[in-house]
């Protein structure tokens, strides 16, 4: 199993002192004063631009991100960053239209772009992820802010620091990272 491979650099353009891991890191800052540019050498992270995993979240796959600020319309920079481990295997996810697995509820083995098309469901407020890791939007076609999800049960978006608390399309993350 190969394991993914970041560095984030304090100024853009890969410039200035850097900082290199392969796993989570819940604080950025205990390594560099800031985080302004990273190269994904392999795999898959999710960045945060708060500590502790909090905050507003970005997906990045392998490549250069030479001004990443600029080009995710982050206004602050990274502070912490989480590996996403390869899956192989079957991804499932059952949603619920309220918290605490409320209301309408339906399973989901594969992508979803609109839940209010294929579902008639006009919210996502809670889910029980039991296969695989998945990104969570808030709008329709994989568009707004997005939050990722590894197996487990997650009853309350909005308890999770989600603004708008509801997802509105979901996609697997598929091995195809590297």
């Amino acid at each position: 199993m190969t394991m993914g491979r970041i560095i984030f650099y304090e100024d853009r353009n890969f410039q200035g002192r850097h900082y290199e891991t392969s796993s989570d890191c819940p604080e950025l800052t205990s390594y560099l004063s800031r985080c302004h540019s990273c190269r994904v050498e392999s795999g898959c992270f999710m960045v945060y631009d708060r500590s502790n995993y909090m905050g507003n979240q970005y997906f990045m796959r392998r490549g250069e991100y030479a001004d990443y600020m600029s080009m995710m319309g982050m206004s602050d920079c990274i502070r912490s960053c989480r590996m996403i481990p390869m899956h192989r295997g079957s991804y499932r996810m059952k949603i619920y239209e309220r918290e605490n697995f409320g209301g309408q509820s339906h399973e989901l083995m594969d992508d979803c772009d609109n839940i209010q098309d294929r579902y008639r469901m006009s919210d996502c407020m809670s889910c029980n992820v039991m296969d695989g890791h998945w990104l969570m939007y808030e709008q329709p076609q994989y568009r707004g802010r997005m939050m990722y999800l590894r197996p487990g049960e997650y009853r309350s978006f909005r308890d999770m620091g989600m603004s708008g608390s509801r997802f509105m399309s979901m996609k697997r993350i598929r091995d195809s990272c590297n």
